[in-house]
């Protein structure tokens, strides 16, 4: 879905230079509407960019459950207790990638068969306990929606109105790492604040009445997960559970969390948000970042190449890296280089707690606005820990 690619009103523009003693500097506003179209961006990816394999993604699946039963094979061997945490965080990152895969499915970049694209798409996110139907179909939305303040379903902005009305400990949670590394499965069930409906009911405001049978499947399939989750749970004991499975995908979740906040969040300059016909499709996808991952790169199927994928979906994963360089001449200053990982991108960290200490809510009105913070918020809570 590529949506429109209108740019919107004159009250989004804003004068792009400024002027000092000695003359006059160029400053890049990334909320003034980008002087090309999202034809162009696509008429400079070539063509061989939009071709699908079902061979090739069935690689990758194959790939990735070699190594996840490898993982566990090597982990029921040794049993002990100094393999553990490094089994933990190697097979959480491995739930993560499936999740990868079966997110280019519902999005139909794994082929052009929507049939394998369901059956497949339901084995690796039932898999993970993600209900497949249910998550693509508010995914769509997202991307349908990206960067719209009123519309938009993944990691949306407070308006300040709503974020005065939260309670403290909300505010707490939703704004204090780790906590929000752990919020995909109440997400899940819940969504967020000002939102309703549940991925998992097909009377939801989510989902339209011709996609209930859709949800209803998702989630038949993910309760067949848990009744096999429980089942093994008895067969080899809870502990061993916990350890083989539970551990890795509470890792899964965080690393989830913390891929999809940094696409829309915390970059060095704030980036916009819009509502109104400020918003277009395009605009809306250039707000996007990209991250590099270091070796996370190509064992979570390059996701972090994130602004062509948010604007053409359909491009098979393993074709984003070489879109986006087709792709940056037209861009321009609209796409921003992102930093250089070393093999674990721990400098992304420091993104992630500064973008949650600072961006809590957006204003009421407007239709290009920007994160505020709350400055009080912090002082409240070193005030009561005294």
């Amino acid at each position: 879905m590529e949506g429109g690619e209108g740019g919107g009103g004159g009250g989004g523009e804003k004068n792009a230079s400024v002027f000092s003693g000695v003359g006059q500097t160029d400053v890049f506003d990334p909320s003034a509407p980008p002087p090309f179209r999202i034809a162009e961006i696509r008429a400079a990816i070539p063509k061989h960019c939009w071709i699908k394999s079902p061979w090739r993604s069935m690689s990758y699946v194959l790939r990735d459950f070699l190594v996840i039963f490898a993982l566990a094979a090597v982990a029921i061997y040794f049993n002990a207790g100094i393999f553990w945490p490094f089994y933990w965080v190697a097979q959480g990152t491995m739930f993560w990638a499936i999740f990868v895969l079966g997110h280019d499915c519902g999005h139909g970049s794994f082929s052009d068969n929507s049939a394998l694209n369901s059956l497949v798409g339901h084995v690796l996110h039932s898999a993970i306990l993600v209900p497949y139907h249910g998550w693509r179909i508010s995914h769509r939305t997202h991307h349908q929606n990206h960067g719209n303040v009123e519309n938009d379903e993944s990691w949306v902005p407070l308006t300040e109105k709503l974020y005065k009305s939260l309670d403290y400990s909300t505010k707490m949670l939703r704004f204090t790492v780790p906590f929000p590394l752990l919020a995909y499965p109440f997400y899940l069930w819940t969504r967020g604040p000002g939102k309703e409906g549940s991925h998992f009911n097909p009377n939801s405001k989510l989902f339209s009445p011709n996609e209930r049978n859709d949800v209803i499947t998702s989630t038949v399939c993910w309760s067949i997960m848990v009744a096999l989750l429980i089942s093994l749970s008895f067969a080899i004991g809870p502990i061993q559970m916990l350890k083989l499975y539970c551990v890795p995908h509470l890792i899964f979740v965080m690393w989830l969390d913390f891929v999809t906040y940094l696409h829309h969040h915390g970059y060095e300059k704030k980036l916009p948000w819009y509502r109104g016909k400020e918003w277009s499709y395009l605009r809306g996808g250039l707000t996007t970042v990209d991250r590099d991952y270091g070796w996370i790169n190509n064992i979570h199927h390059d996701i972090g190449t994130h602004v062509i994928h948010h604007l053409f979906p359909q491009i098979p994963h393993y074709h984003l890296v070489e879109a986006t360089e087709a792709a940056k001449p037209v861009l321009g200053k609209y796409y921003r280089e992102p930093k250089k990982s070393g093999p674990i991108p721990f400098h992304l960290i420091q993104n992630l707690v500064r973008s949650i200490k600072e961006d809590h809510y957006v204003s009421d009105s407007g239709e290009i606005v920007y994160y505020q913070t709350d400055s009080e918020l912090y002082k409240s809570s070193m005030y009561k820990s005294n």
